[in-house]
């Protein structure tokens, strides 16, 4: 995991104010030997990287730093990465949006999925190789970058499910339902095209900007939790069509808008 794999060049981002700086990243795992492992292969492909052992270090330097991105272990001596990620996305800054991707022990899934509903953009299982982590990181960051999806104007309302866009609210049968960035996203991408059915490469590169050979399992983590959080007619909403993707299904054909 020491050496810089090929096939991806360094990365910059243009400041506003007509800079050209690298990305900064911020690396926060406890274990010394894979944290500086990160932080050498990373700077290998142009990052800027701030490597730190503990969350709370992170925390009161995210304010001052502003990285474009942070990779958090979940296991931290003092406060967990969990805890951690959930205060940066109850910030008020421009911190509260930055991808986060989340290290986690092999095959424990529920580590992943406590990641992704926590808030996070990604998960990837250690031990992991660095090719994949900057593939990751690339692709979180160029989403990022890119203008965000016009959705619908107006409240909508669809059987006891109600979205106000402009508030990014969720209420189903009058109970606010609590979405993460990405989980609303994903709502609300399958709104948008709810007159068809959605292929996953098509969720994955539009969401995650992922091509179709990477192998992940963040888009079948997040339509569960999802599905979970509008509660017994989740399943009902969101239809799996098999081997081809999702679609977004209003069970009572009764659908108006409010403007």
């Amino acid at each position: 995991m020491g050496q810089k794999e090929p096939g991806i060049a360094p990365r910059v981002l243009l400041q506003k104010n007509g800079e050209v700086s690298m990305q900064k990243i911020f690396v926060i795992e406890d274990d010394e030997n894979i944290r500086n492992l990160v932080k050498i292969a990373l700077e290998g492909y142009g990052y800027q990287v701030l490597s730190f052992e503990t969350a709370e270090e992170a925390l009161e330097l995210a304010g001052k730093e502003k990285p474009d991105l942070a990779v958090f272990d979940l296991m931290l001596p003092g406060m967990d990465g969990l805890s951690a990620i959930r205060l940066i996305r109850g910030r008020e800054d421009e911190i509260k949006n930055i991808p986060i991707i989340v290290l986690t022990a092999k095959d424990k899934e529920y580590d992943k999925v406590v990641g992704l509903d926590g808030g996070a953009d990604d998960y990837i299982t250690k031990p992991f190789g660095v090719l994949e982590l900057a593939a990751r990181i690339r692709s979180l960051l160029r989403r990022a970058a890119e203008q965000q999806p016009v959705h619908e104007t107006g409240k909508i309302k669809m059987g006891g499910l109600s979205v106000d866009p402009a508030a990014r609210e969720v209420v189903m049968n009058g109970e606010p339902v609590s979405l993460t960035y990405k989980e609303y996203e994903l709502l609300m991408y399958l709104i948008d095209n709810r007159t068809r059915v959605v292929e996953r490469d098509e969720l994955l590169n539009k969401l995650w900007d992922y091509s179709a050979d990477i192998e992940t399992r963040t888009l079948d983590i997040h339509i569960r939790t999802l599905r979970q959080k509008l509660g017994e007619e989740g399943s009902r909403y969101i239809k799996t069509i098999r081997s081809v993707g999702y679609r977004f299904v209003i069970p009572q054909e009764n659908e108006n808008k409010e403007n």
